[in-house]
């Protein structure tokens, strides 16, 4: 299932831990590639996307979880981030909490570092598989609202029916999909598939129509918040069906 994956991405500062991983996963049919810093892995980003990034939440300069928020503000990219001794567990927390896949301890064993990459990478591909199988199936539930997919149907909690337009419909699909992230507007018109002749101001338009139908008080919104200097975030919990 596995055959076909694209290149993994080590962040980490330290180079002999850098090398070790990279010649480890290699050696086990992962094509791997390295970087140091933001400005190293941004490179990464300038062509083809990893497939994975294994990224240390202890960077020197740059700091690991502001690079995540970074990476998840525009990309869905599977992160397995990693972390020093029981103190960094809140750090841990809030990396899982931004999005990370999954995290392990350092020091780790190689082994197990392998075993998560391809524990990750085959959710990562089964999700692909049955989205291209049948990308209408299924939904989402939040707050006691729900979205099904199949009829693109918005039901409120007390599963009255909930008119959407096809662009309040697809940015409403693009924040349950990533809640609970930061998205950027750059995120959102091209999760929505808006072309580059609207203008950014065409999301907050939307996200605007979007909360005066979910919002209790549309001015002081709780469900969709703005995330200054970001874009937005989607700030409840979501579950797929």
């Amino acid at each position: 299932m596995l055959s076909d994956v694209g290149h993994v991405v080590v962040v980490d500062d330290d180079p002999s831990l850098r090398q070790m991983v990279i010649r480890y996963l290699e050696d086990h049919s992962l094509p791997t590639k390295s970087a140091s810093n933001r400005t190293e892995l941004n490179r990464h980003f300038a062509g083809a996307v990893p497939s994975l990034i294994i990224l240390d939440l202890r960077l020197g300069q740059d700091d690991g979880l502001d690079l995540l928020r970074e990476i998840r503000s525009h990309s869905d990219v599977p992160v397995i981030i990693t972390t020093g001794h029981r103190p960094d567990e809140i750090d841990r927390i809030v990396g899982l909490e931004l999005g990370a896949d999954d995290y392990i301890l350092k020091p780790f064993s190689l082994r197990e570092l392998l075993a998560r990459v391809r524990a990750v990478l085959r959710r990562q591909e089964m999700g692909r598989v049955a989205r291209a199988h049948d990308p209408e199936r299924g939904g989402y539930r939040f707050d006691g609202w729900q979205l099904e997919r199949r009829g693109r149907r918005l039901l409120d909690p007390n599963a009255t029916p909930v008119s959407l337009s096809k662009g309040e419909y697809t940015m409403l699909l693009a924040f349950l999909e990533a809640p609970q992230r930061p998205l950027s507007r750059e995120h959102l018109l091209q999760a929505t598939r808006i072309h580059e002749d609207i203008f950014d101001r065409s999301i907050d338009v939307q996200v605007l129509r979007l909360r005066r139908k979910l919002e209790i008080d549309p001015s002081a919104p709780r469900v969709i918040q703005t995330e200054r200097g970001v874009g937005y975030i989607f700030a409840l919990p979501v579950e797929p069906f």
